[in-house]
């Protein structure tokens, strides 16, 4: 029985762990730092969610939003785990949540080479735009 709950910084260990085993790139020294995702999950815009089996952390999806427009990031399911529903769990209960927040607008960027997290989220009936261009400004590499 998979079990989806609010992310606490208790799972921080296991979150990473987690990362790694989905091949997610993971900055431990940047934004994956402990002190930083424990302050993100206290903030107001976060909707930081785990599925759980018998104690084991099997998945993980960091939502966000800015008010207009909801954000989903750092999906990862661990890959024996694949292929059961748990990223769709995962993904509905964000869009629920936004959902209740007056949010009608779901986006996600996923890096060129994530070719699974692009399948997920075509199944899922999101659309791909290959015409919009992503931009960052990283203060240091490791963010």
């Amino acid at each position: 029985m998979i079990n989806i709950r609010e992310l606490t910084i208790g799972d921080y260990e296991s979150l990473c762990a987690l990362w790694q085993e989905a091949r997610l790139p993971y900055r431990p020294n940047g934004r994956d730092r402990r002190e930083k995702i424990a302050a993100q999950i206290d903030g107001e815009c976060s909707i930081y969610l785990v599925a759980e089996e018998n104690g084991r952390i099997v998945g993980a999806i960091l939502g966000t939003h800015d008010g207009r427009k909801g954000w989903i990031n750092r999906l990862a399911v661990a890959p024996d785990q694949r292929r059961l529903g748990i990223a769709q769990k995962l993904v509905g209960a964000v869009e629920q949540r936004l959902i209740d927040l007056g949010i009608e607008i779901f986006a996600c960027q996923i890096e060129d080479w994530n070719e699974t997290s692009m399948t997920v989220f075509d199944r899922l009936g999101y659309t791909r735009h290959a015409d919009i261009i992503y931009f960052t400004k990283r203060l240091r590499p490791d963010v």
